[in-house]
């Protein structure tokens, strides 16, 4: 993959993070409501972001990652709304998991949506996957539907999976296949 391109949508852009955007994913991971049904936790300083954060450009900056970590930015006005990991499995597979943290500003304007559909786009149209994962907590409503809004479907429950502050939580697991994909669009 060339590093060097981004990842348009209608009002997006998605492009690899790095050490720019500390202050912004420092603050975005100290918000109360977007650490509520993530197991990362918020840091308690910029030193722990920047801990969290190390790997992750490192591994932007290899060759041929296997996890990207991305930066969602509106094009509009270059505004930082949030992160965006896509995770590959063995190669083998053709694999790979998404995660979105969205800053609680920007909920409910689609730009969520439109960023996991970008993703998936790059996921099946750049990198050639079969299947794409994600999964959430299932009291987090606002991200069902933004996995179900982008073609993914439903295929099971995993029993108290997730370790976060207010306990153990279920965990649903969402997925698309390349064939979803392309009856989609």
């Amino acid at each position: 993959m060339d590093h060097a391109k981004d990842i348009i949508s209608k009002r997006l852009r998605i492009r690899l993070i790095d050490w720019d955007d500390i202050s912004h994913i420092h603050a975005l991971h100290c918000l109360p409501e977007t650490d509520e049904f993530n197991t990362l936790g918020i840091p308690k300083d910029l030193d722990e972001t920047k801990k969290v954060i190390t790997p992750w450009i490192a591994e932007n900056q290899t060759d041929a990652p296997s996890n990207y970590t991305f930066a969602v930015e509106r094009q509009s006005d270059d505004n930082f709304l949030g992160l965006f990991g896509l995770k590959l499995s063995h190669p083998k597979f053709k694999s790979a998991e998404i995660w979105y943290k969205i800053h609680s500003s920007y909920w409910g304007k689609g730009y969520a949506t439109e960023a996991v559909k970008a993703v998936l786009r790059f996921g099946f149209e750049t990198l050639k996957l079969h299947r794409i994962e994600a999964g959430c907590a299932i009291a987090n409503v606002g991200s069902i539907k933004v996995l179900e809004k982008s073609g993914m479907a439903l295929e099971g429950r995993r029993r108290e999976i997730l370790p976060l502050k207010s306990g153990w939580s279920d965990n649903f697991s969402y997925a698309i296949l390349e064939s979803d994909y392309q009856q989609n669009t």
